[in-house]
């Protein structure tokens, strides 16, 4: 069976200020990091096929996919998820299907500071 876990999740944090009375979340950077961690665990089994899909055609292949993103302050969407080529080493085409898995997600609530995430996706092949 081959494997994916997650490797260091960090989610950084920029503060926005607004008003009091709001129905967002208040998240401390924990808390908005395993928030955040716990809606992109609902799309790893398509990040998990992105892998198998390339790896029945190339045995044993493996890599990392570390993608970067923001989450807006009260909608929580995911915005701009874009490839960090610097810390990728999956082959092509598994990081671009990666960032098409998780585009779009949203963290409910939505929060009132606006956050700034790097996710990496350890992709390997099952031990023989």
């Amino acid at each position: 069976m081959n494997t994916l876990r997650n490797l260091a999740p960090l989610a950084s944090l920029a503060l926005v200020v607004l008003g009091t009375g709001c129905s967002f979340a208040v998240r401390s950077p924990d808390m908005y990091r395993d928030d955040t961690n716990k809606v992109l665990a609902t799309k790893n089994e398509e990040v998990k096929a992105c892998y198998d899909t390339y790896v029945k055609a190339h045995p044993g292949a493996a890599g990392k996919v570390t993608v970067k993103f923001g989450v807006e302050e009260k909608t929580g969407k995911f915005v701009d998820v874009a490839v960090d080529k610097a810390n990728t080493t999956a082959p092509d085409p598994v990081p671009e299907c990666v960032t098409k898995a998780i585009a779009g997600l949203t963290l409910t609530p939505g929060d009132q500071k606006k956050g700034e995430a790097t996710y990496t996706y350890d992709l390997t092949a099952p031990a023989h």
